[in-house]
């Protein structure tokens, strides 16, 4: 089973960056939950940055702990960006949540790449993944609602497909734990929480803290 990896040092030090805040009162509410996360769960580097981000996302700290990360999936997050690698997403809240400043990827729902009325018998998330395939490779899959399709891409993966990362936050009682679990076991950098809780939010929060930290050290355009 892939190990936790160590990324570097956080790349704001003191500094507070908020991409998505567009107004000076956006700024400051985002500011002060910040500060309050960094007091609570620590400020040691960017894993602690998105375990802030994510409890921020749900207003509950207790979601730091539940945090994985496998594979060193903020660089490889980070190099995907660099290389303007598309972002799928499995619902359509998911995609609207996702930052489109800061980088110059696509972010596509892959919803809208599935025409077919004829889904095999499964959800359409996961009839989508399928389709989609080798297209996979290198991209960034983020999953917030569907444990189904999260258990296809992991059979996908299993059989060669190499998506550069996976942040796979699925929430439900239904294989929304057991797929998290099953992803935290392939050799694929990803980004997961343990248990039943998750969804929108924390892949959200997840995606996008991993943009601002790009946008920082590249100053892209904003």
């Amino acid at each position: 089973m892939p190990k936790e990896s160590s990324p570097p040092a956080g790349t704001a030090g003191s500094m507070y960056t908020d991409i998505g805040a567009d107004t000076p009162e956006g700024y400051a509410i985002s500011r002060t939950s910040r500060e309050l996360a960094r007091k609570t769960i620590g400020d040691g580097g960017p894993f602690d940055r998105i375990r802030q981000r994510c409890s921020i996302a749900v207003g509950d700290f207790a979601m730091a702990d539940l945090m994985r990360f496998t594979g060193d999936p903020v660089r490889a997050g980070l190099a995907a960006l660099q290389e303007g690698a598309p972002i799928y997403t499995d619902i359509r809240m998911v995609q609207t949540g996702i930052q489109k400043k800061g980088h110059h990827s696509q972010v596509t729902c892959i919803l809208d790449t599935y025409s077919s009325s004829d889904t095999g018998g499964k959800t359409r998330t996961s009839a989508a993944l399928m389709a989609l395939g080798e297209r996979l490779s290198g991209s960034i899959v983020v999953i917030g609602n569907a444990p189904s399709a999260l258990l296809v891409l992991c059979e996908l993966i299993q059989h060669g497909i190499r998506p550069a990362l996976v942040i796979g936050t699925p929430v439900g009682f239904v294989n929304a734990a057991e797929s998290k679990e099953l992803l935290r076991t392939l050799d694929i950098p990803s980004i997961s929480n343990e248990g039943t809780r998750g969804g929108t939010p924390v892949a959200v929060a997840a995606m996008n803290e991993i943009i601002t930290m790009y946008a920082e050290s590249n100053e892209a355009p904003q």
